[in-house]
């Protein structure tokens, strides 16, 4: 197993750990990160576990980074996710483990966010030989394939010089992310839901030749948690693109990196099943989200005269220490860490990190 060091990977670090997992058997937790207090729980919950991770930013989660009070939502967009990314840039590597940082879903009406934040990469590269980002996300999953692999071949030729790779999606997720997606209909027929490996491999033949692309591959996967039987995982799709990719190039086993989107509310066996079939990527969003609300709204049932009094009417002490920020966002970050305990052991990435501490 190739060492990278660690912090933030991309060129061949980056592809010497989408081939440790390959090679392991194991995945990745792709956290979405709305703030410090997301990004910093991320990187100790992998610390404390021994695995690398994937912490990405979606267009709202970059727009919230930067203050919702920036008037110019697009530039708010683009400079907050490049202020995530150098805040990872400056820890991860103290953390002593490796980092895919990545952007998540973008359509075609987020192409220029892309854009800037490649220019952005290519001018880091230019000055210290690497770029801002491991990997963008271009999801054109709603339009016609032809134009959702031009595009997404236009763009992985301005990341692939940088050592960067681009995730695409086929097939199209339900449930909606940050304005980007659609509702499930109960009861609808979504035969969209489920990709076609005849589309793989097309995408595939056009795309790998070029750079670094990883796909996420819908098999009924929807953002989100759905309420039992509204959603049928069918992980067997992901082991047919994989077989057909293999049968027509002649690759070794399992030669597709993909994407399991939608993540949140799985079984253990449809997440085992996900990863055996080549998945080296899981993303992770409701169920983090709702591990922070849970334990900041516990502490403040535990403690709710603090949150409507400085001084303690029956007592008159002051309530600074209860209420001080830093005291409840803490209780929210060590619920983030307690969950991904449970997501690293379950990819089978604890203890697995590639990073070289030494």
């Amino acid at each position: 197993m190739s060492r990278v060091s660690p912090g933030v990977v991309s060129g061949a670090s980056y592809t010497a750990l989408i081939k440790a997992c390959h090679e392991g058997g194991y995945a990745l937790p792709a956290i979405n990160v709305v703030g410090t207090d997301s990004v910093n729980a991320v990187l100790e919950a992998a610390a404390r576990n021994g695995s690398d991770v994937i912490i990405q930013v979606s267009n709202g989660g970059a727009r919230f980074y930067a203050g919702e009070g920036l008037p110019d939502a697009h530039r708010a967009r683009v400079l907050g996710a490049a202020s995530m990314a150098r805040h990872v840039h400056l820890l991860a590597k103290e953390y002593g483990i490796a980092v895919i940082l990545h952007t998540d879903h973008a359509d075609r009406k987020l192409i220029p966010w892309l854009d800037d934040l490649i220019t952005m990469s290519e001018d880091e590269f230019k000055a210290t030989g690497k770029p801002l980002f491991t990997s963008h996300m271009l999801d054109l999953s709603t339009e016609p394939l032809e134009e959702n692999l031009a595009t997404s071949a236009s763009m992985l030729k301005r990341l692939a010089p940088l050592g960067m790779g681009l995730e695409i999606e086929l097939g199209v997720t339900g449930g909606e992310e940050d304005g980007i997606g659609h509702d499930l209909e109960e009861g609808a027929d979504n035969a969209h839901l489920y990709t076609q490996p005849e589309d793989v491999l097309k995408a595939w033949e056009l795309l790998s030749p070029i750079g670094t692309v990883s796909i996420a591959a819908s098999f009924g996967n929807v953002h989100g948690v759905y309420k039992p039987g509204n959603v049928q995982l069918r992980p067997e799709i992901l082991k047919n693109s994989q077989d057909a990719v293999q049968k027509a190039t002649h690759s070794g086993s399992k030669p597709l990196p993909l994407v399991f989107h939608g993540g949140s509310g799985s079984t253990i066996a449809e997440i085992d099943a996900a990863v055996s079939y080549g998945v080296f990527k899981m993303n992770l969003d409701t169920d983090i989200q709702f591990a922070f609300a849970h334990g900041v709204g516990s502490y403040v049932l535990e403690h709710p005269t603090a949150f409507q009094h400085q001084i303690d009417p029956g007592t008159d002490k002051p309530m600074k220490s209860l209420y001080d920020p830093r005291k409840w966002l803490r209780v929210g970050e060590k619920s983030i860490v307690e969950r991904l305990d449970e997501a690293f052991e379950i990819l089978g990435s604890k203890g697995r990190s590639v990073a070289r501490t030494s």
